[in-house]
């Protein structure tokens, strides 16, 4: 997650997802949610210097503990919008303006993050692509698409949401990946374009979807 300030961000993020908050060294933050199942939950929270620009093309869909998200208006988010309709959820800001969408409580579920959602133009080709890298099943709902089942993938849903306009800044969050090669050979045979090899200061390729969303990848890391 990009952020003006990393420290006061990870903060926030750490109250919303009930999380520890560590230092990630260069001033940037980890976040570590407490009921975490696996690592790959964790956010970092990195500073850049370039303000945010539009919309949140990539955000969290989180499952709240009660039936509305009084406590964390109270923690700092920002109401943008209430549920109407057939949008039964609400739209809350971050401090630093990033959107992000909070679902009452309901039984058999946890609270937390349980989606990840990416706006798209074409969603059933992006979710298509991402179940050919990750696997998965793709599922198709009015003008959404989601992938479910992917392998490592830390919440229940992948979703990306059908919108009309295209992406045209850098997305302020993003995903990485985890390569089972040593380089991302494959993922750029499937179409993805590579935009930074790795350097002194990173370790990982930064590579953009079909669609143009940034995610990065890792080789494989030594076990012991």
């Amino acid at each position: 997650m990009d952020a003006a300030d990393p420290l006061a961000l990870g903060a926030f993020w750490a109250r919303m997802l009930d999380a520890d908050v560590a230092d990630a060294g260069d001033g940037d933050t980890r976040i570590d949610p407490r009921s975490a199942r696996s690592n790959a939950e964790s956010i970092w929270v990195n500073k850049v210097p370039e303000p945010r620009v539009g919309r949140t093309r990539v955000h969290l869909d989180l499952r709240l503990a009660d039936a509305e998200p009084a406590a964390l208006l109270a923690d700092g988010a920002r109401l943008v919008r209430e549920p109407t309709g057939e949008a039964h959820w609400w739209v809350l800001d971050d401090p630093e303006g990033n959107q992000f969408c909070v679902f009452p409580a309901k039984e058999g579920t946890r609270p937390g993050p349980f989606g990840l959602v990416v706006d798209s133009t074409d969603p059933a080709a992006q979710a298509t692509w991402w179940a050919g890298v990750v696997g998965g099943t793709v599922e198709h709902e009015s003008t959404n698409a989601s992938v479910v089942d992917a392998s490592g993938f830390p919440w229940d849903y992948w979703v990306f949401a059908g919108v009309p306009e295209p992406k045209t800044v850098k997305n302020r969050l993003h995903w990485d990946v985890d390569l089972v090669d040593p380089e991302p050979t494959a993922l750029i045979g499937a179409g993805a374009t590579l935009l930074a090899e790795p350097s002194a200061r990173s370790n990982w390729w930064v590579l953009a979807d079909p669609e143009g969303n940034e995610f990065c990848a890792f080789a494989p890391r030594a076990i012991g």
